[in-house]
C-alpha cells in the first residue's frame, strides 16, 4: 500500500460510508458505482465505490458480479491532491493528467463522493 499513499482516502470513505444516513445521501449523490485506478512509479491499483445499492468500498474494478459505471483514472499524487481540494477534477481532466472511461456526467459526481473523504479527514 505504500506505493500508494493517498490510498487512505478510502478508507475514510469507508468509514463514512458506515453511518447508515451518510451512506444513503452518498447513494442519493452518486447513483452509480466508481472505479479510481491510481498510478505510481509504473503500478497500478484500482478501488470501488458503489453508490449504487450497498455504499461498499473495496479493491478492485467494482463489487463482486458488477462492474463500475465509469473508471477514473489518475496519478496517486493528483488524486491525493483531488483528496485535499488542492486539485480540480475538471482541470485535471483538461489537462489530460485525468483520464475518465463511462459515463460522463457521472464523473463529475465523483468529486462530490471524494468531499467525503476531505470532510471524514478535517475531522481527525
Amino acid at each position: 500500500l505504500d506505493a500508494f499513499p493517498s490510498s487512505g482516502a478510502f478508507d475514510l470513505i469507508k468509514s463514512a460510508l458506515s453511518n447508515d444516513k451518510e451512506k444513503q445521501d452518498a447513494i442519493k449523490k452518486g447513483g452509480a458505482i466508481f472505479a479510481f485506478t491510481l498510478e505510481n512509479g509504473g503500478k497500478t491499483e484500482s478501488w470501488f465505490i458503489d453508490l449504487k445499492s450497498s455504499g461498499a468500498v473495496g479493491k478492485g474494478l467494482g463489487p463482486e458480479g458488477k462492474k463500475a459505471d465509469i473508471v477514473l483514472t489518475l496519478s496517486d499524487e493528483n488524486f491525493g491532491k483531488l483528496i485535499d481540494g488542492k486539485a480540480n477534477a475538471q482541470k485535471l481532466f483538461m489537462a489530460g493528467k485525468l483520464k475518465v472511461k463511462g459515463d460522463m456526467m457521472k464523473a463529475t459526481k465523483a468529486e462530490a463522493v471524494l468531499k467525503t473523504a476531505q470532510t471524514k479527514k478535517s475531522k481527525l
